[in-house]
């Protein structure tokens, strides 16, 4: 026999589901809203849902994201599309997004100047470019990535949002063909391989997350080649790991990169590095 609403959530909080967790997972095995889930707690599930909502509980213990089972993510303001061809968006990404938006409006206080370019390098399901364009819509965005499943999870973001973004395949910075930008924002590969942590996300994409001996292969890379696609007086914006600020202030020194500061997530932790590359 089914569950009612009520009891298929007092077993998933036996099981150890948060309550919001399992709200959210009963409400989308229903077809329904995590309101409705609420409001009917006597309500009982019919064949489909129950089998459903079964499946969920099996894979959920099994360690696989919430997002991933629901397939969406809220990340500053918008719904996403994700799968495991992305990673989930991070609220501590959000902390890139206000960044990069302050880069913006500092860019277009200034007399005479053009539309701003913005690029997402990393661009995944396209969190920041997207956030940044509904933001700053006025802004020309750019999402690149290494991997074409996570393009098309971006491209598909984007038209549902009514979001226009240009969205272009390339393995770092090497299809920009001199394309130059006033915010480089980027959340790169930071962990490193064989961190004890990857166990907790072996759900996620690998190529998204690792990034050689100490993780700094990527960054260490865009470091190199950033200036050459930003504009004079451009910002380069980069997430990393809570122990990686001085590594990768490091880094930005030894190219010669100016001004650099470093921000702190909700937690007090370092989070995100920004600089701007030498004026020549």
């Amino acid at each position: 026999m089914s569950h009612t609403v009520s009891e298929a959530l007092a077993h998933a909080r036996a099981r150890g589901l948060a309550r919001l967790d399992a709200q959210l997972l009963l409400a989308h095995a229903t077809g329904r809203t995590r309101s409705w889930v609420i409001a009917n707690d006597q309500c009982r599930l019919d064949a489909g849902a129950h089998h459903r909502w079964s499946d969920f509980l099996e894979r959920r213990a099994a360690g696989e994201p919430l997002a991933y089972l629901t397939g969406e993510r809220e990340f500053h303001g918008l719904t996403l599309r994700v799968t495991p061809d992305v990673l989930i968006p991070r609220p501590d990404t959000e902390l890139l997004v206000d960044w990069a938006i302050e880069c913006i409006d500092q860019c277009t206080a200034l007399p005479g100047r053009a539309a701003v370019r913005v690029l997402d390098l990393g661009t995944g399901s396209g969190a920041i470019a997207l956030a940044v364009k509904q933001a700053r819509p006025a802004c020309q965005l750019t999402g690149i990535d290494i991997s074409p499943a996570a393009l098309e999870i971006a491209r598909a973001n984007g038209m549902r949002l009514g979001l226009s973004v240009h969205w272009l395949l390339s393995d770092g910075l090497a299809a920009l063909a001199g394309d130059t930008f006033d915010v480089i924002a980027a959340n790169l590969p930071y962990v490193a391989d064989g961190d004890p942590h990857l166990a907790d996300l072996r759900h996620e994409p690998q190529l998204a997350l690792t990034s050689g001996p100490d993780g700094m292969d990527a960054i260490r890379r865009v470091a190199r080649t950033a200036p050459a696609h930003l504009v004079p007086r451009g910002w380069l914006l980069l997430e990393h790991g809570h122990d990686q600020a001085e590594e990768v202030s490091a880094c930005l020194r030894q190219h010669g990169y100016q001004e650099i500061q470093t921000r702190r997530d909700l937690a007090g932790h370092p989070r995100c590095t920004g600089a701007r590359p030498a004026v020549p």
